[in-house]
């Protein structure tokens, strides 16, 4: 079988098909894969790490807040979206797929429409719980379309809704595998509540700022193990504000500040408490985790998408949601407090979060993908 993947942007679109097209390759040795995105995207550094080929096609997102700069980068946006569909063509017929998947970003709206046109058998993969604008222009015409959250059910209003189906989102195995005792005696955990913290890989000023006010609140308590991450570009400033907030890491092995988190299903199978952003696939981790967590959505995503990312779990009472314009160290540390100060509430919150998990959704998603090749 020979399958095309077309996404970009993010890592929450890359990701997932590589898991996708890992699941593939050990399922069925003899698969062939190419992927397709932005040259100037993240995906044109992940896809060959992950060992993969990379066919380049430069598209460009549409910028929908009015200044004259953006009247410029949308000039330039329309002029690659009308060189696109050619690139496209061209991509497709040379590799000629059974089949061509898009987990999103700009670069999937051509492939996969293109793919449409010229009769191949297409899937789109929606992480969200809210739909990206590249969902709705391809779902009513995708052979198939999967969703990872029962929200996006009902914002995707297909005339033909059998070829709508849940799959979930995959994870990665480390996380499904992660032995909790081995990873708190690697950490250092002891007996102690396991806060693990993020923003993401590049970080989140407001993050970083309740979360230090967090760490010099721990100077009065006892019985937490702290782990966060600032991102690579708020390192050495969250650093300064720990030093102003009196705060004194040297000698303390219970706060654990760095870059980024790059053991996170160790990190993960540790924890007792996870603050985060509410990215789709950070929450399916957190699901297939067990972990209680407060989620802080970033406002500036499209649609808001994480805010209803988040509800999928506020509404289950399987997180707690604290809002980036209610955000302070206080609002945070009486979150932790409500938590972390009544006994079991972090356990029931994480077997909440367990019963939404979708543990094999390679499995179907590799299952979709093959009934529509033999078909």
């Amino acid at each position: 079988m020979k399958i095309l993947f077309a996404c970009g942007g993010t890592a929450g679109h890359i990701n997932p098909a590589l898991s996708i097209a890992d699941a593939l390759c050990r399922r069925y040795p003899d698969t062939e894969v190419l992927f397709a995105g932005n040259p100037k995207g993240m995906e044109a550094r992940l896809v060959p790490k992950a060992g993969y080929p990379f066919a380049p096609i430069e598209v460009a997102g549409i910028q929908r807040r009015v200044s004259l700069e953006n009247v410029r980068r949308n000039a330039r946006a329309l002029w690659l979206l009308a060189k696109s569909g050619a690139r496209a063509k061209k991509i497709i017929r040379e590799f000629h797929p059974d089949i061509v998947m898009g987990t999103g970003g700009y670069a999937s709206g051509p492939v996969v429409r293109k793919a449409h046109q010229l009769g191949y058998r297409t899937i789109t993969h929606e992480q969200n719980a809210f739909p990206g604008v590249t969902t709705k222009l391809l779902a009513p015409h995708a052979d198939r379309v999967l969703i990872a959250m029962e929200g996006a059910r009902k914002r995707l209003r297909l005339e033909d809704e059998s070829k709508l189906v849940f799959t979930g989102n995959p994870v990665r195995e480390a996380v499904l595998t992660a032995d909790r005792d081995a990873a708190r005696r690697s950490l250092g955990v002891g007996e102690n509540v396991c806060i693990v913290s993020f923003g993401g890989s590049l970080g989140a000023q407001r993050v970083n700022e309740a979360i230090a006010e967090v760490m010099a609140w721990h100077r009065g308590q006892k019985g937490f193990h702290h782990i966060h991450a600032t991102g690579s570009y708020d390192y050495e400033d969250f650093l300064a504000a720990l030093g102003k907030e009196g705060v004194v890491r040297e000698g303390n092995p219970h706060l654990d500040v760095r870059e980024y988190i790059d053991n996170m299903p160790t990190c993960l199978a540790a924890a007792d408490l996870v603050i985060c952003r509410a990215g789709a696939i950070t929450l399916s981790e957190l699901e297939c985790a067990g972990r209680a967590s407060i989620l802080i959505p970033s406002p500036n995503v499209a649609e808001n998408h994480q805010y209803h990312n988040a509800m999928e779990l506020v509404n289950r009472d399987a997180a707690l949601i604290l809002e980036e314009k209610d955000l302070t160290g206080a609002a945070l540390i009486e979150r932790i407090q409500s938590l972390a100060g009544a006994p079991g509430r972090l356990e029931e919150i994480g077997r909440n979060a367990a019963a939404m998990a979708v543990r094999d959704a390679n499995d179907r998603i590799i299952r979709e993908i093959t009934r529509l090749a033999n078909r």
